[in-house]
């Protein structure tokens, strides 16, 4: 199979994100051009490590790249205060400078807090992402948002911080475990919903196969980031049509913060809730016919991904206090909640207006059916 190259173009700042097969055996390569002294250091964290770790040192060692490791605990609670503290002051100590790499090596955690401390690290040091599951390829490794989560909210510290390669190796998506593989699914339904009703067609064909197929998986990994991609050329920093990638999230990140970041709910299956929660919300204002709604939720549920809030297992908030929850979100407006609506499959748009009492109705109907 041949690599993908999808271009992020941002002026001074652009980059490629390459998908395809046997990229980490490669990365010390790939690398090389972009590196003034033989040298960089990896955070990862050590379910990566355990997996993938030798490989990759053993890909720059082949060119004579000098790389340290660190492996942080794996899971959510891992982007927080101490261990990017542990991260940044252990770069400080390899003597990490502002003309070298850092290698964030993982999922979107990894990604997310070790491109942070690349983007706070004397002011500011170049990172590559090699992301190593479904939702970091088709997400959270293109952008440049990093950052972590405090108690107050998700990713509410951080800064963008463009990477300056990505490097996506489908071959690492085939040691995921399930849940994780659906998990990033989320993510990559998302792209269809929000933008491209024909991708959306594709995947409700072709996605049942994707986890053991690998064209498929490219083809997928490929659509979204291209969609991601151009979304952020036009938009790098959320002024405005970036905002649409946020479809779902405004849930997400509530039902996360509800479940304590905890492996309760994950990431992605908070995606695919808040996108079936999303879409039914459109539904009861109007925007898009009940067809829709439905046909998102019997997708999620072919797929076998989480789709209701009855499907998070354990206590939730109520649904006032969920709705408490959102308004702490990054994507609260002068105190206006703003959710991303559809108008149908692939025609999402930001509203500023939604009547609080439309969602909080349909968060307790949705509560109401757990039990």
């Amino acid at each position: 199979m041949t690599v993908d190259v999808v271009p992020v173009d941002l002026g001074a700042r652009s980059y490629e994100v390459r998908i395809g097969p046997g990229l980490i055996d490669s990365a010390g390569a790939q690398l090389l051009p972009f590196l003034r002294r033989r040298k960089v250091a990896v955070v990862t964290d050590e379910s990566v490590a355990a997996l993938h770790l030798d490989r990759l040192l053993a890909s720059f060692a082949a060119q004579g790249i000098e790389a340290t490791a660190l492996a942080l605990p794996a899971g959510e609670s891992t982007k927080g205060w101490p261990e990017f503290a542990r991260a940044t002051e252990w770069l400080l100590e390899q003597k990490i400078e502002r003309r070298d790499v850092v290698v964030a090596f993982g999922g979107g955690v990894i990604g997310d807090l070790a491109g942070f401390a690349a983007a706070v690290l004397r002011r500011g040091v170049r990172f590559v992402q090699i992301p190593t599951t479904l939702l970091s390829q088709v997400d959270s490794s293109v952008g440049g948002k990093t950052g972590i989560n405090t108690p107050q909210g998700k990713n509410l510290v951080g800064a963008f911080h463009q990477p300056t390669l990505v490097l996506a190796d489908i071959d690492v998506l085939a040691t995921l475990p399930r849940r994780d593989f659906l998990a990033g699914y989320g993510e990559v339904v998302k792209y269809g919903l929000l933008g491209d009703a024909a991708f959306f067609d594709w995947l409700e064909v072709n996605a049942p196969a994707m986890a053991g197929d690998t064209t498929l998986r490219q083809y997928a990994v490929r659509r979204s980031v291209e969609m991601k991609a151009g979304i952020v050329s036009r938009d790098e920093t959320e002024e405005g049509e970036r905002a649409l990638l946020n479809l779902g999230h405004t849930f997400c990140h509530a039902l996360e913060k509800a479940t304590g970041y905890s492996d309760r709910l994950l990431h992605g299956e908070g995606v695919a809730i808040g996108c079936a929660l999303a879409f039914e919300l459109s539904q009861r204002l109007g925007l898009c016919a009940q067809e829709s709604p439905s046909r998102v939720r019997a997708h999620l549920r072919s797929m076998g991904t989480k789709v209701d809030l009855k499907d998070i297992p354990g206590e939730l908030p109520d649904a006032a206090a969920l709705l408490a929850l959102m308004g702490q979100d990054k994507k609260v407006v002068d105190g206006q909640l703003r959710f991303i609506l559809a108008r149908g499959i692939g025609e999402a748009f930001v509203a500023d207006d939604v009547p609080g009492d439309v969602v909080k109705s349909l968060l307790a109907e949705a509560l109401a059916a757990r039990s």
